[in-house]
């Protein structure tokens, strides 16, 4: 044991003792163990934890995208069908609107027929009693001409005008 402590004062003298030729076998074989322990670690404990966390999140990732792209198909699949329902409400009510249109037009067509026999109605009596009042009127002309005769020649003359005179003065001029 003497040895040691002139080895440890050999050590001191020549410095560090990875350079120390004498010291490598040992620090070699301590090298291998750790490096060996740490394989066998990053081997069969850390990389397939991190590799299965991998995996899981890989998955994960691929579900929600899969879900996500179901449910885009979902929407537009929904968006679609109620595009396809407003378009068949838009027929449906453009179609009532004409129909609507249609029999408030025929309606007004119908009024307006009835109003127009109505009036024509109205302008054929007034036209039947203008007509019986104007051959009324024409009627009392005569007699009103020999009243206007008699009393014209009355006037000027001063003497009563004989009513059978005046009938053939008239019958001569009409």
């Amino acid at each position: 044991m003497a040895d040691a402590p002139a080895r440890a004062a050999d050590a001191a003298a020549s410095g560090l003792p990875q350079f120390d030729l004498g010291q490598w076998p040992g620090q070699m074989v301590w090298m291998l163990i750790i490096f060996g322990v740490l394989v066998l670690l990053f081997t069969f404990v850390f990389t397939p934890r991190v590799g299965g966390t991998i995996a899981d999140r890989e998955d994960k990732i691929s579900g929600d995208i899969g879900q996500a792209r179901r449910l885009r198909d979902e929407a537009e699949a929904q968006s679609k069908a109620a595009a396809d329902e407003l378009a068949e409400a838009r027929a449906r009510a453009q179609r009532l609107a004409a129909d609507a249109k249609a029999a408030v037009a025929a309606e007004a067509a119908r009024r307006q027929g009835e109003e127009e026999a109505r009036l024509a109605q109205v302008m054929a009596d007034a036209e039947a009693r203008i007509g019986a009042a104007r051959t009324e009127a024409m009627s009392q002309v005569r007699g009103i001409a020999a009243e206007t005769a008699q009393a014209i020649v009355e006037r000027l003359t001063g003497q009563g005008a004989d009513a059978a005179e005046v009938e053939r003065g008239l019958a001569s001029v009409g």
